[in-house]
């Protein structure tokens, strides 16, 4: 079963972009994030054509996410509970046996705004759903746009970002806070020392400098974990494919038996 997490960065602007991807790697089940449109204008049977179901989570110009599958899922919950201000920001599924969410977590925008206090309140009330949902009780899946860099190995320049958004001690910590719900970094764990990003910015030439970041993550309980038996960060599609312009982030994949 091949799963994977993937900040598509405006789905309208990148769906011939998606299926290109979609017919080359043929994922089971993927988590899709920063939609930017809303359900009415999600392209559920574009979709269908290449072999894929759809359940979204959709908001205008903004945010929005989305689970594809090759088989129909079960829709368990859609937006975090007591958090609708952020937006449409998770979709939780079941697929057979495996629990399934993707997030597209609040960037917090600086330390001086609001929103990045709020940011940490939005991690606390994730961290309370999986709880009270007993979510890695079960075989199960966490992915999407983190927006934090867990380690210094998750940075193009640590000494440097250290202490700045996404590189905060308390956006640390609720990483943490995750994986004391029994959830395990599935790209960390089978590269434990490999400093790859999943996210470049389109500006200054980032991504040919390799200065970026690795934000995007595939969580997965201890029984996932076992079964894993290869996770990549699909770099090949942050370049240009058929003069088709990519996210400015790269799909993560893991291989699960």
């Amino acid at each position: 079963m091949r799963i994977a997490t993937w900040n598509i960065n405006g789905l309208r602007a990148r769906l011939d972009y998606l299926k290109l991807w979609l017919e080359e790697r043929q994922p089971d089940l993927l988590g899709l994030q920063e939609l930017k449109l809303t359900e009415d204008k999600f392209p559920f049977e574009d979709l269908l054509e290449v072999g894929y179901h759809a359940q979204a989570h959709g908001q205008k110009a903004w945010n929005g996410v989305a689970v594809l599958s090759k088989k129909k899922v079960e829709v368990v919950q859609k937006g975090l509970p007591g958090q609708d201000d952020f937006g449409s920001r998770m979709i939780h599924v079941k697929n057979d046996n495996l629990s399934f969410i993707t997030i597209y977590a609040p960037n917090g925008k600086n330390l001086s705004h609001a929103d990045y206090a709020k940011k940490l309140e939005w991690y606390d009330e994730l961290t309370n759903y999986l709880k009270n949902a007993q979510f890695s009780a079960s075989p199960s899946i966490l992915c999407g746009d983190f927006n934090i860099c867990p380690t210094p190995l998750d940075t193009w320049d640590e000494e440097r970002l250290e202490g700045e958004i996404f590189h905060t001690t308390a956006e640390r910590d609720r990483i943490l806070k995750l994986n004391a719900c029994g959830l395990n970094d599935i790209f960390r764990e089978l590269n434990p020392s490999s400093k790859d990003f999943s996210w470049w910015d389109y500006r200054g030439g980032a991504f040919y400098k390799n200065h970026g970041l690795r934000i995007d993550f595939l969580y997965g309980s201890s029984d996932i974990l076992s079964s894993v038996h290869a996770s990549t960060i699909d770099r090949d599609y942050r370049k240009k494919k058929e003069g088709l312009t990519a996210s400015d982030h790269a799909p993560v994949i893991a291989d699960i038996e």
